[in-house]
């Protein structure tokens, strides 16, 4: 049995594959965080999120979705010029208009973990993939979620960013057949 191909590029990404991508997450600060650094990946590679993360964390105080929720105009510009985080206006942006609507959805829901996960019926969808080209881009549950989100008043929420959050957090097993971690998560 062999590991997924993408997990052998670089370290951070075969640590990142082999702890956590896939494994379902049902905590809400977890949800959050990852919800914005797929949202910070856009364009970019996701190698590049892994290697900023530790400071995203620092940057937006472990990702307290109250706090972030709660920034200032004088914050956002600290965060501009913050090296350690991708210095994108609207990403940034982005990021507290996203804490509010993930309380507005915590307070409709009871919780993020509930609203999210109803998208697969709370149960991850095992899919059965032998060759990474396989792998599709978005599903029909990733549509359904981006207009779902993009309705709440969320951004950077397109079906493709929705499909690699539900990888990432283990609504979808989009291990290959082929790797030892499909049958672990």
């Amino acid at each position: 049995m062999s590991k997924c191909s993408w997990a052998f590029s670089h370290q951070l990404e075969e640590h990142y594959h082999d702890t956590q991508w896939g494994v379902p997450v049902h905590e809400d600060r977890l949800l959050f965080e990852i919800l914005i650094l797929e949202g910070a990946q856009a364009g970019l590679s996701w190698l590049t999120v892994l290697k900023k993360r530790e400071a995203y964390c620092k940057a937006f105080d472990n990702f307290d979705v109250h706090k972030v929720a709660a920034y200032s105009e004088e914050k956002q510009r600290h965060l501009l010029s913050n090296p350690g985080i991708i210095r994108n206006k609207l990403k940034i942006r982005s990021t507290i208009t996203n804490a509010q609507a993930f309380i507005a959805i915590q307070a409709q829901y009871g919780s993020f973990d509930a609203y999210i996960w109803s998208f697969v019926n709370a149960k991850t969808i095992d899919n059965a993939w032998r060759k990474m080209h396989e792998i599709p881009t978005s599903s029909a549950e990733s549509e359904l979620m981006s207009k779902s989100l993009k309705k709440a008043g969320f951004k950077f929420v397109g079906p493709t960013s929705c499909y690699a959050y539900m990888q990432a957090v283990g609504m979808v097993n989009d291990h290959l057949l082929s790797c030892p971690r499909y049958y672990a998560v």
